[in-house]
């Protein structure tokens, strides 16, 4: 049970104050029922806005395909941010959303959009294991030594004191790779080319975990289920 007035302006619906105008209007409804107090304890699942139900009120988990050019980050003055293709009611939520990891500026793909900083957790944690797969196109012809290369476990990058865990190297084409990794480590996949000796000039994530793309269009998103015992 949570108080109507925190409830909807967590869920970036207008402010506290503003909930008064709503209730006195008639357009907050439980079960049917015009409210008559802003500060009632209510059932986030009985309530509707103008005859809507409320939007995500156990949390917010979407995928969204990020186009090349977009940061991940709501710090202005890097370009455009991922969060100007999303709702602008969400980005009133509190907590605030955020992106699941990240994908550079120059790569594509799948990300997924949250508001429950425990999934942000789970799904990034070092321990987490979570596959994610990036489809790659390389400077130059690839060479099968390099699926052994990744696969082994003990591949150094620059300035770091521990190996990369095993990765699933595929090689589709002459210069075109599918790399499934369970790490997150900055720059990755690039990094792990470069010290091979490859240049990756074009890079897209295909999965994250059990989500995938598919068909969804580029700067599209859509609402996913959230996993089960998640904690908000």
């Amino acid at each position: 049970m949570r108080r109507l007035d925190q409830l909807l302006s967590s869920l970036g619906y207008c402010s506290r104050k503003e909930v008064v105008g709503l209730v006195k209007a008639g357009r907050v409804k439980l079960n049917g029922v015009p409210l008559t107090k802003h500060d009632v304890r209510v059932d986030p699942h009985t309530i509707t806005l103008d005859g809507e139900a409320l939007e995500a009120p156990d949390g917010l988990l979407a995928m969204l395909h990020k186009p090349v050019g977009y940061v991940c980050t709501h710090s202005d003055g890097e370009g455009p941010t991922i969060y100007e293709l999303l709702p602008a009611q969400w980005l009133d939520r509190n907590p605030a959303v955020t992106s699941i990891g990240r994908l550079d500026k120059d790569t594509s793909g799948l990300l997924l959009i949250t508001d429950i900083g425990t999934l942000v957790q789970r799904y990034t944690s070092p321990k987490a294991d979570v596959e994610k797969t990036y489809f790659a196109e390389l400077d130059r012809n690839l060479e099968p030594p390099l699926v052994e290369a990744f696969a082994k476990g003990d591949l150094m990058l620059r300035g770091e004191e521990r190996p990369c865990l095993p990765a699933k190297l595929e090689i589709v084409s002459a210069r075109t790779a599918r790399l499934t990794i369970t790490e997150g480590r900055y720059h990755q996949v690039r990094r792990m080319f470069a010290s091979q000796g490859w240049h990756v000039e074009k890079l897209h994530r295909e999965t994250f975990g059990s989500h995938t793309l598919g068909d969804l269009a580029e700067g599209e998103w859509q609402m996913l289920e959230l996993p089960a015992n998640v904690k908000l």
